[in-house]
């Protein structure tokens, strides 16, 4: 079964040229909106998908602007409203060392450097200047690690399994 990964959602046509408004869920969005590129479409409230190649990409205010090839007026693109625009996952692109995505680290156990076990990523928070993740410790408290140096000492995606030193405090 493939997996499937949002890149943004069509939330308004703009104009009346075939263009569509996005509310981008990618890091990425000049690569992944750039000329020629391959979107799949899954259409809300349907089991309907359809492949889409980009035409052209612009932003405007908070939104990616986008059209399609062979979408060329609003008539077209007006039942695209509310579908999530997705990518396999052979199309995600490769990340610089000490780079992950939010996928690989989601579910990954989370140890200190002397054995003890915290608790599993749960969620990924992206408050500024670094990412806090998320850990569901024991008795299901909270538990949140923020991404530094400092603390997150070796991630391994493969092993599902993060080591941390924390700080004093940190898991009381």
């Amino acid at each position: 079964m493939e997996k499937w990964f949002n890149v943004g959602k069509i939330v308004n046509t703009h104009g009346i040229k075939g263009e569509v408004r996005v509310v981008s869920k990618t890091d990425f969005p000049d690569e992944r909106y750039k000329k020629g590129s391959k979107l799949t479409l899954f259409y809300p409230d349907s089991n309907e998908s359809q492949e889409l190649t980009v035409k052209s990409h612009r932003t405007h205010k908070s939104f990616d602007l986008l059209t399609f090839e062979g979408y060329e007026n609003i008539n077209t693109v007006e039942k695209m409203k509310g579908g999530l625009l997705k990518i396999t996952e052979d199309q995600l692109g490769q990340l610089e060392e000490d780079e992950f995505y939010y996928h690989e680290i989601i579910g990954c156990t989370v140890k200190t450097l002397n054995g003890e076990e915290v608790g599993k990523i749960k969620e990924i928070l992206s408050p500024g200047a670094n990412d806090v993740w998320v850990i569901k410790g024991e008795k299901g408290k909270e538990i949140l690690i923020p991404y530094i140096e400092d603390v997150v000492k070796e991630v391994n995606v493969k092993e599902k399994l993060v080591l941390i030193d924390p700080m004093e405090g940190l898991l009381s």
